[in-house]
């Protein structure tokens, strides 16, 4: 679906691709040769440059600026300008090497919180006095 606009135009460029099940909102400027991916929505004001790519279940926020040759992944989320060329990932879009790292962490993240959880069980005991660690008088250490 494209709305049409109230008081401004909105205008797809030539060349321009769009799939099934997209939502083009009022006031909305799509540069030439794009290509807008099934069940992406662009939200009113938005203008997007020329060779732009938005893959599945993008979504833009309204009143941003998406630059030329930009590519933005599937269910992406863009919430702000993106002014320089590249490749973009997640929600919000960040660029798609830095996304990469973080789901690679994210994975992780149960097994660090309990390393974490295991640290400060540990740290704990170091600001008890040596008496209630169950250190006794003979083992106490040396400095």
């Amino acid at each position: 679906t494209i709305d049409r606009a109230t008081l401004g135009e909105t205008v797809v460029g030539r060349g321009t691709k769009i799939d099934n099940l997209v939502q083009i909102a009022h006031n909305v400027t799509i540069g030439e040769d794009s290509i807008i991916v099934a069940q992406a929505g662009i939200a009113g004001s938005t203008k997007i440059g020329s060779r732009v790519t938005l893959a599945g279940q993008v979504g833009v926020v309204g009143h941003i600026e998406i630059g030329d040759d930009v590519i933005i992944g599937s269910q992406s989320g863009v919430a702000q300008d993106i002014t320089s060329k590249g490749v973009f990932s997640g929600s919000p879009a960040i660029p798609h090497r830095e996304w990469l790292k973080a789901q690679n962490i994210f994975a992780k993240l149960p097994e660090m919180r309990k390393m974490l959880l295991e640290l400060e069980k540990r740290v704990s005991l170091l600001d008890k006095p040596e008496e209630k660690r169950g250190i006794g008088e003979g083992e106490k250490r040396r400095n």
